[in-house]
């Protein structure tokens, strides 16, 4: 696909793709914005016309318009091709070599799709009962309809068959874009039809809301080529714009609490469309904004819900808020229908997910009893386990000790019997290795400023530990950080700046291997011999290296 991505390069300009989402000034040779993901207070978003690339130094990211796009609308590579492609005017099937089959088949299944939408909503123009449904039963406005493509799917099992055969689409085609069932007949009958849109807009599948009486109330796609739900967020195009302009986005249970939302005018909300929170979900999300409140129900499967949340978002570094005061209402959908500005004092009022966290279980113990109490330290130190920040664990932890009533030191033994001062850092139940390409933004930061000075302050007197990138992409980018590093610095010391720069980065690196050598401990019984080796390691890093 090289052959495809030098064509959209050379037919867009990179000033045009970000300007879509940043408004930009000129700046000498270069254009400055703020940040899309609104983490500066001043402009340090930087792109560079002449060498057609970008870079936000204070979200440290940069790149090229396909890096861009993928970090801007939180989408993969080949999704990115495709957008951007198609604004190009690039025919990428003449790009594409083994997987033309597939290709076809995708193209297929997604004009049958979208096509399907099409038959659903003059279906539910059609139906004066489905009408009163939705307009009066669920309280949705026409424009809440238009903008999510509601419709609906007929009793008929062959309805939508006979229309698509019509249109010359092969049972094959229709099966594999999930519209048929283990019949051969029409999947959805006699339901509200909402269509799953990726994020570039094109329909995937649907959930249908059944309208008489019967099981299941909703039905979704099932997996296909088009439609994978550990990767999938509902509402995220229609909320996208909303977030990048707010800073946040609301994540609730439900794909009628998000469409709801939307309606009353918290368009930042989306849902991970019936399935249980996943890496990815979060990893598209906190691409868009680092401001994630969740709008789970209080009941047990809430709770089990969040505590996976911060499981996931403490493995990724992300601090996840949880809205938690309905007014009385059960869900969000129920709330907005109370009272629509009841919903947005509800997203404006929330709390860390794990306060929200830790009063559930107090809610459920009596913290007078020893049994509970024991209980409720074992609870509250495991999801201390995914809680990252050393200051703001201790400060937990001295909240949690004052409720039993115990020394902050003993809660500590507890919950870190072996070498107090460094492993309780990263015990982690559900630990995943980290891959070893995954860095902290400092650390990554650090190595762009150390390899730029290599690069372009020709510092030669200070061994660094990288190589001199080739690709012409990634040393355009170091140029702007080096630039930008050193615009206001009049009599520069670069080698000197280069030894201050590789202690710190040192020291940063250090922290992530104790922190990887943690989790790695967290893996094996105190009998295995690697337990004390590790255990060695992570003392040297810790103590000795000072």
């Amino acid at each position: 696909m090289n052959d495809a991505k030098e064509e959209i390069k050379s037919r867009l300009a990179v000033e045009d793709v970000v300007g879509q989402y940043v408004e930009l000034k000129r700046a000498g040779r270069n254009l400055k914005g703020h940040s899309p993901w609104g983490v500066d207070k001043t402009p340090s978003f930087m792109v560079s016309p002449e060498k057609g690339i970008w870079h936000d130094f204070s979200a440290n990211k940069g790149g090229d318009i396909f890096t861009f796009v993928m970090e801007v609308e939180g989408i993969s590579f080949k999704e990115a091709l495709e957008k951007l492609a198609g604004q190009a005017g690039v025919d990428l099937t003449k790009y594409r070599g083994g997987d033309t089959a597939v290709s076809k088949k995708k193209i297929r299944a997604k004009e049958a799709l979208a096509l399907a939408a099409k038959y659903y909503q003059a279906c539910l123009v059609r139906s004066k009962a489905v009408c009163e449904y939705v307009f009066y039963r669920r309280n949705l406005n026409r424009k809440t309809v238009q903008d999510f493509k509601i419709g609906y799917a007929p009793a008929s099992g062959k309805a939508l068959i006979e229309v698509l055969k019509k249109r010359g689409y092969t049972e094959d085609e229709l099966d594999t874009a999930g519209l048929l069932n283990r019949f051969k007949s029409d999947l959805f009958k006699n339901r509200m039809m909402v269509p799953f849109i990726d994020t570039t807009g094109n329909v995937i599948g649907f959930t249908a809301r059944i309208l008489d009486k019967g099981e299941p109330k909703y039905l979704n796609t099932p997996e296909t080529l088009l439609f994978n739900k550990s990767k999938f967020i509902f509402g995220l195009y229609q909320a996208k714009e909303s977030i990048r302009r707010s800073g946040f986005v609301v994540i609730v249970e439900g794909n009628m609490d998000v469409i709801s939302s939307h309606q009353a005018g918290v368009k930042e909300a989306v849902a991970t469309s019936g399935t249980a929170m996943t890496e990815q979900h979060l990893k598209a999300l906190s691409n868009l904004t680092s401001d994630i409140r969740l709008a789970y129900d209080g009941d047990e499967a809430g709770v089990k819900a969040t505590e996976r949340a911060i499981m996931l978002a403490g493995d990724l570094g992300i601090d996840l808020t949880v809205i938690s005061d309905y007014h009385g209402a059960k869900d969000p959908d129920e709330l907005i229908q109370k009272d629509p500005a009841l919903w947005h004092d509800a997203v404006e009022h929330r709390i860390p997910a794990v306060d929200w966290l830790l009063n559930k279980y107090e809610e459920n113990l009596n913290l007078r009893s020893a049994p509970d109490k024991r209980k409720y330290s074992d609870v509250a130190l495991k999801l201390l386990s995914y809680v990252k920040d050393e200051v703001e664990r201790r400060a937990y932890e001295e909240k949690i000790a004052k409720k039993l009533d115990v020394e902050t030191s003993v809660l500590r033994e507890k919950g870190d019997r072996l070498y107090k001062n460094f492993i309780q850092s990263a015990t982690r139940k559900y630990y995943k290795k980290p891959k070893t390409e995954i860095k902290s933004d400092q650390l990554k930061k650090l190595e762009n400023s150390l390899i730029a000075l290599q690069i372009f302050g020709g510092v030669t007197k200070v061994k660094l530990p990288f190589d001199i990138p080739e690709d012409e992409t990634r040393l355009a980018e170091l140029e702007l950080v080096f630039n930008r590093d050193h615009e206001n610095i009049k009599t520069p010391n670069y080698e000197k700046e280069a030894i201050e720069l590789l202690n710190r980065y040192t020291r940063e690196l250090n922290q992530h291997k104790i922190t990887a050598l943690n989790a790695e401990l967290e893996t094996l019984s105190e009998d295995d011999a690697r337990y004390d080796e590790i255990l060695k390691q992570i003392y040297d890093l810790q103590y000795l290296q000072d």
